[in-house]
């Protein structure tokens, strides 16, 4: 099975020029270790945000590509969430949920996707019009690249390890992400 490290190194090449919003935890610890941009905002401190936080951005900044990379726990505790991203429907945003079964950044406490609840499925029914799982890196990139392309609402279910960093929170304060995210949207933004 694929790691969610191995995940992000491929996308990372490719969200150059996103907006691109995070998780708490071990995605956040995660992304960072491959090298903090100014456009990446690591959202510590507040599971099952991250999909509303990308949705906001999203209709907000609709020239502009957003890549939410979320988890299934974070998921499970806003599956409403999924309902209203595909009620908006933007076009620019990509939402990227990790499912390693469990809790991992909290304990490692089986999730309900270690039972059989299909977070691709319910994406799907809740009306996302661009949904797939993944099992392999390759499929993995070939359908990350796929969204980045769409011009529609896209939901990738990653599964992966059970395995984390040996930290859960990143080195850059949250108020310092919060500044720079905000000034980094800010440039961008004067450019188009």
């Amino acid at each position: 099975m694929m790691q969610r490290l191995e995940c992000l190194r491929a996308a990372y090449p490719r969200v150059e020029d996103s907006l691109v919003v995070t998780i708490m935890g071990a995605v956040a610890a995660e992304l960072q270790s491959l090298g903090h941009r100014p456009n990446f905002f690591y959202l510590q401190h507040t599971m099952g945000l991250a999909s509303s936080t990308g949705l906001g951005l999203a209709l907000c900044l609709p020239q502009q590509k957003v890549v939410v990379f979320d988890g299934d726990g974070s998921v499970l505790m806003n599956l409403g969430g999924l309902t209203t991203m595909a009620r908006y429907r933007p076009r620019n945003l990509v939402h990227v949920v990790f499912d390693n079964e469990s809790l991992l950044s909290v304990g490692g406490f089986p999730t309900a996707t270690s039972t059989g609840s299909n977070l691709e499925a319910a994406a799907r029914a809740a009306g996302v019009p661009q949904t797939k799982t993944v099992t392999t890196l390759p499929d993995f990139s070939a359908a990350f690249d796929d969204a980045m392309k769409s011009n529609d609402l896209s939901c990738i279910v990653a599964k992966v390890e059970a395995v984390g960093p040996k930290a859960y929170v990143t080195d850059l304060s949250l108020l310092e992400n919060r500044f720079q995210f905000r000034r980094h949207i800010e440039q961008k933004t004067r450019k188009i």
